[in-house]
């Protein structure tokens, strides 16, 4: 298995959720302030392009990646 594939599917519970509160939700940060700044630098990827909005809607199939580990959204 390589970096970009997904480890884990996530399951939000709903058609969409932000990209901030995802990182939360999933597990890959532990804070809004620590996802937020993770975003702003670069850290953060969704489907393999670096994503620097915090507010980015995720929907189904969704890959977010963050320090080498990536998780598609699932409702």
């Amino acid at each position: 298995m390589t970096s970009s594939d997904p480890t884990d599917d996530i399951s939000i519970g709903g058609a969409s959720i932000r990209l901030g509160q995802f990182l939360k939700f999933a597990g890959l940060l532990d804070s809004g302030g620590n996802a937020k700044e993770a975003i702003i630098d670069g850290y953060v990827r969704v489907n393999g392009d670096e994503e620097r909005r915090r507010g980015r809607q995720l929907i189904d199939g969704d890959l977010v990646t963050f320090e080498g580990r990536t998780v598609r959204v699932r409702p």
